[in-house]
């Protein structure tokens, strides 16, 4: 299997507000940059918006080690969270539905495909992708509020 590391960032101007992904990935050396965004969402959207839009690009199943500075991306996994909503068919120990389900059930159905390591990285400490990523977020909200 191939080994790709993924660095993601999401970024949204009032939350709910306009908001932006970036992406980057890594493969031998190559890299391949992705953003996007949306007129109306949340920060934690765009963290999942960009971890999924950055699976979605692998052409087959690999090895991937994806670095995020969400808490919510990272945690939902290696806390067992998302694992525990799918089984509770979406429903949080204190009785109230999962907050974007559509997207952790995307990321359930990648993350089956490939087989993902996640690393958290703080955020805004110099971390060079992930001040890269961040750039590329910002500058789609910058977009997405012109709309």
């Amino acid at each position: 299997m191939k080994h790709v590391d993924i660095y993601t960032d999401g970024a949204c101007s009032g939350n709910p507000g306009p908001g932006g992904y970036g992406a980057i990935l890594v493969y031998q050396g190559r890299e391949r940059e992705l953003s996007g965004g949306e007129k109306q969402t949340t920060n934690n959207r765009m963290e999942l918006t960009a971890a999924i839009a950055a699976l979605r690009a692998l052409k087959e199943p690999c090895q991937v080690t994806l670095y995020s500075d969400s808490q919510y991306l990272v945690n939902g996994f290696q806390k067992g969270w998302v694992y525990q909503w799918e089984q509770k068919n979406w429903v949080k120990s204190d009785k109230k539905p999962v907050l974007n389900v559509d997207l952790w059930q995307e990321l359930l159905r990648l993350f089956r495909v490939h087989q993902v390591q996640l690393v958290w990285v703080r955020g805004h400490a110099g971390h060079l992708y992930n001040e890269r990523c961040d750039r590329l977020a910002v500058a789609q909200v910058e977009q997405m509020r012109a709309l």
